[in-house]
């Protein structure tokens, strides 16, 4: 299976247990035979949108054809990201906005149906987060997460779409090392 790692953190690459975590995932899934690549989207530069126009008909900014040809590519995709203010970081959300365009993400079939460009393809989101998962998956709703799985992935075509929430990841090292193992084991089983 095609892989596609997207590490969300607004700050990749400088030890965050994000970071461990699409590692993680990557060597389970290399492990299993599965084909990986990663997109740090901390690395993109990228201007954010400001109008419908520009969002409909203005070309992706350089760099991000190369997200969108790994996503193209990807028969799975993995989002991993902290959780900021109750939801994805702004870096996250300005990216898929300007990754999942018409045209290439969705097209209009006619009137108010739509052709979901990315359908056939898979996902699943790993959030981490201070507070206790349950906490935020039963007393705040998770409403952000269900944005994203149902407004975003899956208005898009993208389904099923499977979530991991990791809380209270400033907590004890074992504890995190736990998780690493079984996020280890979900890229063994991806699917």
């Amino acid at each position: 299976m095609n892989i596609a790692i997207i590490e969300g953190h607004p700050d990749a690459g400088n030890g965050h247990y994000c970071d461990a975590l699409a590692a993680a995932y990557a060597e389970g899934a290399r492990s299993a035979g599965h084909q990986v690549r990663r997109i740090a989207v901390a690395s993109r530069r990228f201007a954010w949108l400001r109008s419908k126009a520009e969002w409909e008909q203005g070309p992706p900014p350089d760099g991000l054809e190369e997200d969108q040809a790994t996503i193209r590519w990807a028969e799975h995709l993995v989002l991993v990201y902290p959780l900021w203010l109750g939801s994805m970081p702004a870096l996250l959300k300005g990216w898929l906005e300007q990754v999942l365009r018409p045209g290439f993400a969705f097209g209009s079939v006619s009137g108010s149906r739509w052709k979901r460009m990315l359908k056939g393809k898979s996902a699943h989101i790993v959030v981490t987060m201070g507070m206790p998962a349950f906490l935020y998956r039963w007393y705040f709703g998770a409403h952000s997460l269900k944005s994203l799985e149902r407004n975003i992935l899956g208005f898009v075509g993208i389904a099923p779409v499977r979530a991991t929430l990791i809380g209270r990841v400033e907590g004890r090292a074992a504890r995190r090392r736990r998780w690493l193992e079984r996020v280890t084991e979900l890229g063994r089983n991806a699917r």
